[in-house]
């Protein structure tokens, strides 16, 4: 297949549909953990083609949305400290925080700045070298080796301005707590795959191995989420769940070592707070030690007081896949893309952003 709309053809859809119902035998569900195949799913009305014994449910796969409000709260502190300006991209400035957003903070006189790679933030900092430039930096592991390779620049150059305040999150660790959470019983997980481009597959190993669930690395066009439904009913229906790639055109089983080897040089895992889940061992990256001096956690005596959530809020249970968005009592009311109160309806692959927009056709 060459071609965007060759992974869009109605006749192919519906043979991989007639081989999911022919195939499935008992109620299986299935999670996603990657907000452009969240968006893929409601923009393709996926989950009203497959049969009833088929459930598909959204995960924490928005790198957005899983900021936690005191991580927000530390940023907000970072950009309202003299002769600081906290550069981030611009989906993360309206994630609500204890209190206010960077937005906000922004209104009233905070320096934020918003840019579109880590470079930017870089290229800020050379340019302005009486500015400390905070580039606040989120994101799974697609991003987090370009992160990583900034910081490399910011070293060699010395840079005595520049600063990192990392609130990486890394996937397989929120993937094995979904499976320890005894409400939500996941049969498979639809892998990430533009993540897995830099993991590969052996990551995903205990997903089989030590839960016996089904796993499959996917593209994000209707074909692929089709077609890696089908390889997840038949790994379990013929009970030999395993790590499958369906996205052969982009992943590959080693993945990308180099961008692991540049990304695992300056970072290093550590426990990491997502939102509406709780703190997951391992699961997030922080600068190492020996780069002290650009972690603002560290170069910054950050003073924020007791995080809270906002309340009425679901965004914590759809998270976690154990609610939809519209059984928040503020979707649609209070809370809508115009004017989000919880994250999951800031960033475009939000699961609630996906359901008002596509969702309730």
């Amino acid at each position: 297949m060459r071609h965007v709309d060759e992974y869009r053809d109605g006749g192919l859809a519906e043979k991989l549909l007639t081989q999911i119902r022919s195939m499935s035998t008992r109620h299986l569900k299935f999670m996603e953990v990657c907000g452009s195949h969240t968006v893929a799913i409601f923009k393709s009305g996926i989950r009203d083609l497959l049969p009833d014994t088929i459930s598909l449910v959204s995960g924490p796969g928005c790198p957005v949305c899983v900021t936690s409000a005191g991580d927000i709260d530390k940023a907000v502190w970072l950009s309202r400290q003299p002769g600081v300006a906290l550069a981030t991209f611009g989906d993360m400035i309206r994630v609500p925080g204890s209190g206010i957003s960077l937005q906000q903070a922004k209104a009233d006189g905070a320096d934020v700045r918003i840019v579109y790679s880590p470079f930017d933030a870089l290229t800020l900092a050379i340019s302005n070298p009486s500015l400390k430039v905070v580039f606040f930096a989120a994101g799974f592991e697609t991003t987090s080796p370009a992160v990583a390779a900034t910081l490399g620049r910011a070293v060699e150059a010395g840079l005595p301005n520049f600063f990192l305040f990392s609130v990486h999150k890394t996937i397989p660790g929120a993937m094995r707590a979904l499976l320890d959470t005894p409400e939500l019983k996941i049969d498979g997980f639809i892998c990430p795959g533009h993540v897995s481009t830099i993991l590969g597959t052996e990551p995903y190993g205990f997903i089989p191995a030590e839960y016996g669930r089904a796993a499959v690395v996917t593209g994000f066009e209707p074909l692929d989420i089709l077609q890696a439904t089908l390889m997840l009913v038949r790994q379990m229906e013929e009970g030999r769940p395993a790590v499958e790639i369906q996205y052969r055109r982009a992943v590959s089983a080693e993945g990308n070592p180099k961008a692991r080897e540049v990304l695992y040089t300056y970072f290093e895992p550590c426990d990491s707070e997502w939102r509406g889940i709780a703190v997951i061992p391992g699961s997030g990256l922080k600068v190492r030690e020996q780069y002290a001096a650009f972690d603002a956690e560290k170069a910054f005596d950050i003073i924020v007081g007791e995080p809270r959530e906002v309340k009425g809020c679901s965004c914590g249970e759809v998270l976690r896949g154990i609610k939809t968005p519209p059984e928040c009592r503020l979707f649609g009311k209070a809370c809508t893309p115009e004017s989000p109160v919880g994250a999951c309806m800031v960033s475009y692959e939000g699961s609630c952003s996906a359901y008002y927009k596509y969702g309730r056709r």
